[in-house]
């Protein structure tokens, strides 16, 4: 009774799961797009992203650092979360049909579980890597910042 129970939560979470994971992968490519842009501008002398902060104490700039790396960093590290759950809950049902003897109906239901867990990747990997040149441009111009405040 119990692992009925647990079975029918298991598959009522697989659409929303589906639909995070499809989400994530847009997302991701959203950022991935955004960061470049940001690269192409901050090859042009003077920028910085967080020029209107100059006259905010330090301690409220840092925190919108954090606020703006938050999102990555939730992208690179949920991502894969949701992967595996979009790839573990179909496995129960594939795995009795291959029990059955319905080899291909399995086979159909691998593939998509497969498929949404390697969209999850993607997008946790993108998440990863512009957390990463983000929070880099980011803490640099936070040095930077420090330092200009230290010498006036």
């Amino acid at each position: 009774m119990l692992e009925q129970g647990f079975a029918q939560i298991a598959q009522a979470l697989l659409w929303p799961v589906l639909i995070l994971v499809a989400c994530s992968f847009v997302y991701a490519l959203w950022v991935a797009g955004a960061t470049l842009m940001e690269g192409l501008q901050r090859r042009r002398p003077g920028y910085r992203a967080l020029a209107g902060h100059a006259d905010k104490p330090l301690e409220e700039i840092e925190l919108q650092v954090v606020h703006q790396l938050e999102p990555l960093r939730l992208l690179g590290r949920v991502s894969p979360l949701l992967g595996l759950i979009a790839t573990m809950v179909p496995l129960g049902p594939a795995l009795q049909s291959v029990a059955a003897g319905q080899g291909q109906q399995a086979l159909a239901v691998f593939s998509s579980a497969f498929a949404g867990v390697v969209l999850a990747l993607a997008a946790a990997a993108v998440g990863l890597v512009a957390y990463s040149i983000k929070r880099r441009w980011l803490m640099a111009e936070l040095v930077g910042i420090r330092a200009s405040r230290g010498a006036a």
